[in-house]
């Protein structure tokens, strides 16, 4: 460039910038969009050729502003799209750089936790993070040491925008890949959102942990609960999530846990929620009050049956845990029709497996009952009366020594 050329392109900048400087809100909301029209998707070099080598004067101002106002929300979407602009530039190293030398981070982690700010501005505050953590092991490490971690976690469980939930998930996942320092940190942020109320968030949290698990590769003994509990959940794709995380702790140090918890669960104990005063002694309080006592029996149920069709293993050790007169009190639970079904068809997979169990089973429900069940075990609970259920709920089976000698003999 030509020493003319040259004067003439600082010239031009230093008005840009004084422009800046004297601008109200209404005058920089208009440079912002400007930059964003003429700069989005330039590398640094070019970035540096439209602000005559001096692009960091202008991203050092734009910073400072962000620092000033984002609390209160004006213009902050603009604010972060052009900073956008300098962190996601080709070799824009030295942009990052000076960004998180005045605490840039902080800064964006600050913004997830304002209540009041939009959850759009939040989605980008989360994918300027994102960017940051691509860069490397040691700018991930820094978002950990910000007590990123906790910030991105808080975000995600209060999100009600799945664009805001996703991006925050994604940005975990990206913080536990390629960071030995704090992966285990990451982990243990993850399973503290399990007891999350969103249906989404807890989605793609299990999704996360399927991910990370073999990263982390010991599972903490913390995940045994709130994991089981997800099977309570009226959302299927949560359910799907919870099985499937199920299925692979069982090569873990947590799966005797899992096992008697699941088998625990078919023989649930009487758990009443607080209700309204409205809804007290209502048939309809009733049914509300037990539905997620229920739908855990059946999930729990099926995730048995799961495990115990993949592993003649974990078979053996559901039967030592008396998975035999968990399921036959399960099947006799009319108040839920799919408990009834999934037991019956986890039931039906030790009997066909283990004759001892047969025998068991079929003295335990009568010659008629037991007829049917071996015809049409998914459909048994459909022509089940009364005195049938009753039999069931109130079986004795307890073949666990006998099957544990039978089974070493075979």
């Amino acid at each position: 460039m030509s020493s003319s050329k040259e004067q003439t392109s600082i010239s031009q900048v230093m008005c840009f910038l004084h422009e800046w400087d004297q601008g109200s809100k209404t005058v920089r909301s208009r440079i912002l969009r400007d930059f964003l029209a003429k700069n989005t998707g330039k590398t640094c070099p070019e970035l540096e050729l439209e602000f005559a080598q001096v692009a960091s004067l202008f991203l050092a101002r734009l910073t400072a502003w962000i620092r000033l106002t984002y609390m209160f929300g004006s213009c902050l979407d603009l604010q972060l799209r052009a900073l956008g602009v300098f962190l996601s530039a080709n070799s824009s190293h030295q942009y990052m750089i000076e960004f998180l030398e005045v605490g840039g981070v902080l800064t964006l982690l600050e913004i997830l936790g304002q209540d009041k700010l939009k959850e759009e501005d939040k989605t980008e505050a989360l994918h300027l993070l994102q960017i940051i953590a691509n860069s490397g092991q040691k700018y991930k490490e820094l978002i950990c040491e910000s007590y990123g971690v906790k910030a991105v976690a808080e975000c995600l469980a209060k999100s009600k925008m799945e664009g805001t939930q996703g991006t925050a998930a994604a940005l975990l996942e990206s913080l536990a890949h390629g960071n030995p320092k704090y992966q285990n940190q990451v982990y243990k942020g993850l399973i503290a959102l399990l007891v999350c109320t969103l249906p989404k968030a807890q989605q793609l949290v299990l999704q996360i942990l399927r991910i990370v698990q073999p990263i982390i590769k010991t599972a903490h003994h913390s995940i045994v609960e709130p994991l089981l509990n997800l099977l309570r959940s009226l959302h299927l794709e949560v359910q799907y999530e919870a099985i499937e995380l199920i299925t692979e702790l069982m090569q873990s140090e947590v799966r005797p846990a899992l096992l008697r918890g699941l088998v625990a669960f078919l023989k649930p104990a009487k758990e009443r929620n607080p209700k309204h005063k409205i809804l007290a002694d209502t048939e309809v309080a009733k049914m509300t009050d037990s539905l997620p006592v229920l739908l855990l029996q059946a999930a729990s149920a099926k995730t048995i049956g799961i495990l115990a069709q993949r592993s003649e293993e974990i078979s053996k050790e559901l039967l030592s845990l008396r998975v035999i007169h968990h399921l036959l009190y399960a099947m006799g639970n009319q108040e839920h029709a799919d408990a009834q079904r999934q037991a019956s068809l986890a039931l039906e997979h030790f009997v066909r497996m283990y004759p001892v169990v047969e025998e068991h089973v079929r003295r335990a429900m009568g010659s008629t009952l037991f007829e049917s069940f071996m015809h049409n075990a998914d459909e048994l609970h459909l022509s089940m009366d009364d005195i049938q259920a009753d039999i069931l709920r109130s079986n004795k089976v307890n073949i666990s020594c006998v099957l544990e000698e039978q089974i070493s003999d075979s």
